[in-house]
């Protein structure tokens, strides 16, 4: 039996919303081990006189806990 977290993440991109979702996984991925997916919560742009200069995406990362050793279990 595996046991899964979710949590948010806040990633940007000047490029476009695939890009910002992109760099949020791969910035998730260095710092947790097993990511499994993701989805997007939310999604806005930044406007400066308009015109888009940023894309923002909030995502729900789910990534599995690792298993506790033997030893500490009861």
């Amino acid at each position: 039996m595996s046991v899964a977290k979710v949590i948010e993440v806040i990633s940007s991109s000047k490029k476009s919303f695939e890009d910002a979702v992109s760099q949020g996984v791969e910035r998730a991925s260095d710092s947790l081990n097993d990511v499994t997916g993701a989805w997007i919560k939310d999604q806005r742009v930044i406007v400066s006189k308009g015109k888009i200069t940023e894309y923002r995406v909030i995502l729900k990362v789910t990534f599995v806990l690792k298993e506790a050793s033997k030893a500490k279990k009861r």
